[in-house]
């Protein structure tokens, strides 16, 4: 389910009221980039993805794909991935991979994102429910300690991919 919702918070909407959610990226979760502009960190790195500042973003550089790895520091469960592009620089095609400490990275789910400057929302979908043939922005709930988002098929001429906000929702274990 894919809901944009400019500037409303993910505890408004009502939803997945079963399951607790919460921020799961904090000071503590490693996080790594493909690439940064110019390698210009101080305007354009990582970091600025997750200072909830409208003014700051992460700018890749360059090329057929961009990712960010997130290594929390210890399990979580993801249940909502909240992320804003600058239109024009956004991704046609998201693959979330994830995996437990010690295991390789496998496919959770992919995700197809609108070409938009709005806050996009994931909610999660029980295994059971999912289906091959769904469409949309879901994400199939799942226990892990790295989470991979790579970005695929860039609206960008370039391949340049733009996050003003990257948020990662869901239960601490």
């Amino acid at each position: 389910m894919l809901l944009m919702l400019p500037g409303v918070p993910s505890a408004a909407q009502g939803s997945q009221a079963a399951m607790p959610v919460e921020p799961l990226i904090c000071s503590d979760t490693a996080t790594r980039v493909s690439s940064v502009l110019n390698r210009d960190v101080k305007h354009f790195g990582k970091k600025h993805m997750f200072d909830a500042s409208e003014e700051t973003c992460w700018n890749s550089d360059q090329g057929a794909c961009q990712w960010v790895t997130l290594d929390f520091p210890r399990s979580v469960r993801v249940s909502q991935l909240h992320i804003q592009f600058q239109g024009g620089f956004s991704s046609r095609l998201c693959t979330l991979e994830g995996c437990r400490a010690g295991e390789e990275l496998e496919r959770i789910s992919t995700l197809y994102p609108e070409d938009s400057n709005a806050m996009q929302i994931s909610f999660a979908v029980l295994r059971a429910e999912s289906s091959p043939l769904a469409k949309g922005f879901q994400l199939e709930e799942t226990v892990l300690d790295k989470l991979k988002i790579t970005f695929e098929n860039s609206t960008d001429f370039f391949g340049r991919v733009v996050v003003y906000h990257l948020g990662v929702l869901g239960e601490r274990l």
